[in-house]
């Protein structure tokens, strides 16, 4: 495995794997640090959660996004990923992975409606989310914390924390809530500019970091996780494997790239060439190409789903079904 960099190089890897010890394991401190978090309640065992290395804003969420045309952007490779979020009657918004890598979390205000887009890198995970709860507009920031390699956000109106991948309030005031997720899906930034020429892009944020860079070289082509202790994916699966998430299932993203397209359980989803891994080489402009899906329903919606790796799917649905085509 090549060398992984924890996010804003903050850290070295063996400083971050010596941070990473269980919550409960560490210094009565960490409490100290979220005053305003009850961790009395709760649906997780604390003893999963483990830090990642960073604090509390060490990966600072931008909260005051601010887009340009899509033709005016020059910086962006044609291959680059970008997370796109079409809301109808709204402009189409392209959110790079090249920012998204560095901040993991935007909190935006689409036609009033308050989302925040969230990503992953450790589980390639990308999300979208409307940010009210029970009449409550939240905004997230990024914990520094993990479980099952995945990020946990935090609310800063209750300091509540919320899995990423499940959009689940895990520990605090909002434990046991849900978000709601939102349609989003990942492209090339060729594909965005082609279908909406007339979109909006997330404009480089003020901040120094090396944007374009992958600070997780070669972590797709790792044979584990990066902190990560739980079962490998049944089926002989690789943990680092793409798979699409509809609901509890999940399509091995191999079996898309052999079948262009597949219409199963109520679902459509197609693939296309043409979208670089944010994972792979230094330049995420350079990373070999893994290929872009759409998921639809049977009226040609798009539908709520993620692609993420298979490992992150068998931890937080270890009963989940394996749409393998058998």
């Amino acid at each position: 495995m090549k060398p992984v960099i924890l996010a804003l190089g903050l850290a070295a890897i063996s400083l971050a794997v010596s941070l990473a010890t269980p919550l409960a394991a560490q210094s009565p401190g960490w409490a100290a640090d979220w005053p305003n978090t009850d961790f009395d309640t709760r649906t997780v065992d604390l003893s999963e959660i483990m830090s990642g290395g960073v604090p509390r804003d060490g990966i600072p969420a931008i909260d005051a996004p601010a887009f340009l045309p899509a033709a005016r952007e020059t910086r962006l490779e044609g291959a680059e990923p970008v997370v796109t979020l079409a809301l109808p009657g709204e402009t189409p918004r392209a959110y790079p992975i090249r920012y998204l890598t560095w901040h993991e979390i935007v909190n935006d205000t689409v036609g009033g409606r308050p989302v925040a887009v969230t990503f992953c890198p450790l589980c390639n995970s990308a999300l979208a989310f409307d940010r009210r709860v029970e009449g409550r507009v939240l905004e997230f920031g990024v914990s520094g914390n993990l479980r099952n390699s995945d990020l946990i956000m935090y609310d800063r109106q209750t300091e509540s924390w919320w899995q990423q991948a499940t959009g689940e309030g895990i520990v605090g005031e909002m434990a046991g809530m849900a978000l709601t997720a939102i349609p989003i899906w990942m492209e090339s930034w060729d594909s965005f500019r082609s279908a909406y020429p007339d979109g909006l892009v997330l404009d480089e944020p003020d901040a120094q970091r090396p944007y374009g860079r992958n600070p997780y070289v070669g972590y797709d082509s790792a044979t584990r996780p990066f902190l990560y202790s739980g079962e490998d994916p049944p089926h002989g699966i690789s943990p680092l494997a793409r798979v699409v998430r509809v609901g509890d299932r999940a399509w091995p993203m191999e079996r898309l790239r052999l079948a262009g397209q597949i219409t199963q359980a109520g679902v459509t989803i197609s693939w296309a060439a043409g979208k670089a891994s944010a994972l792979d080489t230094a330049e995420i402009a350079a990373g070999r190409d893994v290929g872009q899906i759409r998921v639809r329903d049977a009226q040609g919606r798009d539908l709520v789903h993620d692609v993420m790796f298979a490992f992150a799917f068998h931890a937080f649905w270890p009963e989940g079904d394996w749409m393998l085509g058998d």
